[in-house]
């Protein structure tokens, strides 16, 4: 398999378990050490993985409420031969997400060491009167 297929990869799982809510799939696909960051918040959103982990695991998935799945991979790059940036694009509820997902490869395994992300608000369409 190729480095760019591997990235992928991870990538797709990455997004299955922001869809599915899934903790088991996203720590498969992140260092323990990773960090989620985000300045879109003040102060700026600093967390560990078991905080993330803490806040998917309590959130009702998009997949249970019958959301369009809604994701693409903008680009990888490879800065070498272990090391990989991700642009990646989800949207979960009338939120849109831009990440940027920086990845190692240790023990030949590529693991997602960095998340950093902005958000978008979308505003929510009037329901149309029955």
């Amino acid at each position: 398999m190729s480095a760019r297929s591997a990235v992928e990869d991870v990538v797709q799982t990455y997004f299955d378990g922001l869809f599915f809510a899934d903790v088991d799939r996203l720590a498969s696909v992140f260092h323990p050490r990773a960090v989620y960051a985000t300045a879109d918040e003040t102060p700026a959103l600093i967390r560990s993985m078991d905080e993330y982990f803490r806040v998917v695991a309590a959130r009702q998935s998009p997949a249970s409420r019958n959301e369009s799945r809604r994701d693409h991979v903008d680009s990888v790059e490879f800065a070498g031969p272990n090391t990989a940036l991700a642009r990646v694009r989800c949207s979960i509820a009338d939120r849109d997400f831009v990440d940027l997902l920086t990845l190692i490869r240790v023990n030949d395994r590529w693991q997602i060491i960095a998340k950093v992300f902005q958000i978008s608000e979308q505003p929510r369409q009037p329901q149309e009167s029955q």
